[in-house]
């Protein structure tokens, strides 16, 4: 993970960038675990509760996602959060078989059908969010919310 740090900080050219990343047993009641943590710390930045409820509800979908394309139940994900002065960008990567990103398509209002919407919802939610993947190697997940002044 102090790749992910290092690579913030040349990408954005910034020095106030904090780093707390967790390896997470690929097991569906650690989602919880990973809700509540994003949701302190996003209070800690700042966010407004409904800023922090979105974000709360994509790491959760980018969690079961990385649960779900696991290989097997003694698997683990990992979970990054990278905290700035206004900003907080959450990575989740497995290390499951991966996907083609070309093959995640919009969701057809018309065609909707149970799951599948976990990539349009977070999409939804976030600022920012990018995918990489690598067949038989895994997923990656970065999303980004920007604090907003509220007036």
């Amino acid at each position: 993970m102090d790749a992910i740090k290092n690579q913030i900080l040349d990408n954005e050219g910034a020095s106030e960038i904090d780093v707390i990343s967790m390896t997470i047993p690929s097991r569906p009641e650690y989602v919880g675990v990973i809700r509540l943590t994003v949701s302190a710390i996003a209070n800690r930045i700042g966010f407004n509760i409904e800023d922090i409820e979105d974000i709360k509800v994509a790491v959760a979908e980018a969690c079961t996602n990385a649960i779900q394309h696991s290989y097997n139940d003694e698997s683990n994900f990992y979970v990054a959060f990278e905290i700035g002065i206004d900003s907080l960008g959450v990575v989740v990567r497995d290390d499951g078989k991966g996907i083609k990103v070309e093959d995640v398509k919009e969701p057809q209002l018309g065609e909707l059908k149970e799951g599948g919407l976990g990539i349009f919802i977070i999409k939804s939610l976030m600022d920012e969010v990018s995918f990489s993947c690598e067949i038989e190697k895994g997923t990656e997940i970065k999303m980004v919310k920007f604090l907003h002044e509220n007036y």
